[in-house]
This record gives C-alpha cells, sequence and structure tokens, in this order.
C-alpha cells in the first residue's frame, strides 16, 4: 500500500504575497514514485463550477512555495485556473528525511507527481492540464514536458538549465575537463567528510552581506532572498542553500536531451537584461532545432527586465500575466 508521510503544515498564511480575496486557498500533500510526500498551496477561483483546467507551479531552484511560486499559483488563480504550487522533495514543507538534497530524477517526477494529483482532483479536469516552472524549475518544467504527454502546456519563466549551470559554471565559464574533474573531486571528498562528521554541510544561500564587487546578479538576489521582499525562514537561498554535495549527479545528467520532441505547447518566458537569458534562448533553440512540433512553441523576451523581475514582477509587474492566461487558455481549451 502507497503510504504518504505525515508533514506538519504551517496553517497561517506565511507568504511574502498578500492574500487574494478572489480565491479559496487550503494545503494538500500527493506523493511521487519514491514514496516523498509533497506539500503545496492550492488555489481555486472562489465560486468556480464544474471541472477547471488547473496548473501545478515549483520553483525557483532553491526557494518554496510561499515565495514566486505562489504569487504564479494565486495569480493564476484569479484568472480562472486551479492551482497548486509545491514545494519538491527535501525542501521546503515536503518530506523526504534527507534535507536540501537535488536530483535531475526526483525533481522531475516532483512535476509528475503533481499532474497526478491534479489529474485525479475532482475539482481539476484530467484532460486540461499545465504547469509552470520558474528558474531552476523551468528547466525541470521542460524536462517534465518531454516525458509526461498528460501535460498540455509548459510555461518556463526566467530558467535556469541546472544540469549546464553545474557542469559549465556561469555562463560557461567553467566548462572544461579539467574544471569539472576539480569540482567532481571536491565533491566526493566533500561526501567522507560529511559521513565522518555525520552530517550533511551546508553550501550556503545567498551570500550576505553582499560585497561591493558581488556580480550583478548577486545583487539581483540578494534584494529578493534577503530582504523583506522574499526573503522566507523555510527558503533555502534565503538562508543556509542546498548541501554542497546537494547538486552532485547534475554534473553529468542533462535534462533537456529531447526537448525538441514535446508536442504539447510550450512558453519560455525571459527578462533581456537578465543574467540567465542565454538558458532561455538556447533552450528555445535546441526545442525546435529538427523538430516537428514549432507551431506551439514560443520564446517571449521582456525588455528591460532582470532574472528577479520575474520572481514577483519587480519594480515594474515585470510578470507577463496576461500572457500566461492567454496561453494557458489557449491551450487548455
Amino acid at each position: 500500500m502507497i503510504k504518504m508521510e505525515e508533514l506538519n503544515l504551517t496553517q497561517e498564511w506565511d507568504k511574502t504575497f498578500p492574500k487574494s480575496d478572489k480565491v479559496d486557498h487550503s494545503k494538500v500533500t500527493f506523493i511521487n514514485r519514491y514514496g516523498i510526500t509533497l506539500a503545496a498551496d492550492m488555489y481555486v477561483p472562489k465560486n468556480a463550477e464544474g471541472k477547471l483546467p488547473a496548473i501545478a507551479v515549483s520553483g525557483p531552484f532553491g526557494a518554496v512555495k510561499e515565495q514566486c511560486s505562489g504569487l504564479y499559483a494565486q495569480t493564476m488563480a484569479e484568472r480562472g485556473f486551479l492551482t497548486i504550487a509545491f514545494d519538491p522533495s527535501f525542501t521546503g514543507e515536503s518530506g523526504g528525511n534527507v534535507r536540501y538534497m537535488a536530483s535531475p530524477d526526483i525533481n522531475t517526477e516532483d512535476f509528475m507527481a503533481a499532474v497526478d494529483f491534479l489529474s485525479l482532483c475532482d475539482k481539476a479536469d484530467p484532460d486540461r492540464i499545465g504547469i509552470i516552472g520558474i528558474c531552476g524549475w523551468g528547466g525541470m518544467a521542460i524536462n517534465t514536458a518531454a516525458l509526461d504527454t498528460r501535460i498540455k502546456a509548459t510555461v518556463a519563466s526566467t530558467m535556469y538549465d541546472m544540469t549546464r549551470v553545474n557542469a559549465n559554471g556561469y555562463f560557461d565559464s567553467e566548462d572544461s575537463e579539467e574544471e569539472r574533474y576539480q569540482k567532481r573531486a571536491a565533491m566526493c571528498a566533500q561526501r567522507l567528510e560529511d559521513l565522518k562528521a555525520g552530517e550533511y554541510t551546508l553550501g550556503g544561500g545567498v551570500v550576505d552581506p553582499l560585497p561591493e564587487d558581488a556580480p550583478y546578479f548577486v545583487k539581483d538576489y540578494h534584494a529578493y532572498y534577503k530582504t523583506d521582499r522574499g526573503y522566507h525562514a523555510r527558503s533555502l537561498n534565503s538562508n543556509g542553500g542546498w548541501n554542497i554535495i546537494g547538486c552532485e549527479s547534475f554534473m553529468n545528467q542533462p535534462i533537456l536531451q529531447y526537448s525538441n520532441e514535446i508536442r504539447s505547447a510550450v512558453l519560455i518566458i525571459h527578462g533581456e537584461e537578465a543574467h540567465s537569458c542565454y538558458f532561455g534562448k538556447d533552450a528555445y533553440a535546441n526545442m525546435v532545432k529538427d523538430s516537428k512540433y514549432t507551431d506551439n512553441k514560443e520564446l517571449f523576451i521582456i525588455p528591460g527586465a532582470s532574472h528577479t523581475d520575474l520572481y514577483d514582477g519587480g519594480d515594474s509587474n515585470a510578470i507577463p500575466f496576461d500572457k500566461l492566461a492567454d496561453f494557458f487558455t489557449e491551450y487548455l481549451k
């Protein structure tokens, strides 16, 4: 028998964004195929009738559902969709008894488990399910779309390809056999140190205090995760970060191998000024290369927007929620 873990779920509103009076909010749980119980916030339009088109949301990488993904989910529920924002395995309120680990396989499975939940939810239409992945979960969302034929529409917002950045470094600045060897060796050594210590060593979240010479994108992260704008006590990026070895398997597991075989609709959204924009542009190029299914694929670049502007809108309401609503309305008919 499949059994779910008992999770300790916070019942009071503890999000980084205001609660909407246009939707009903509740906590839900579901299980992935590894037996890990995931925690989610469900948002349902008030006075909704019948089975609704549904969207599962997660990300950014190292965030929790009380931050960006919850904002996306609540806003899309205001637009008429049933939504859930979930914490991935080993993070936030979700289960997994080794904390702060990540896995390309398990995290893709987390999205598929969310689709399982929505497919069996009596308020959702199983034939009208979409997903939204933000930052590192944008890449996971595309990877899930290549695997899960039940998904009709996918949005990747301000996406990272976490396998690429782990293997090649930022801006592919460490893309060499020697650099990868040194990183692998360091993590192998860390494994033994952790076992001898009896606990996993955290790698550190967003740097704080912020050095004056910090790269601009680190300053953007600090302005979100380390201030009242986006800080949350359960967020890895706001606090101690992932385990040092938490992303070890990303080093040699590219996640977007078969993205050009995705038949369903995909919308990649990125800010023009985002340091990560190259991930979105390259992911789109690879997705349409030699593909028979390009008519429902789109890359949408937002002028002037940075990476974190698509977390919460920044100073200019940069998240194109009208675009997202039109996209999902079209492809979740």
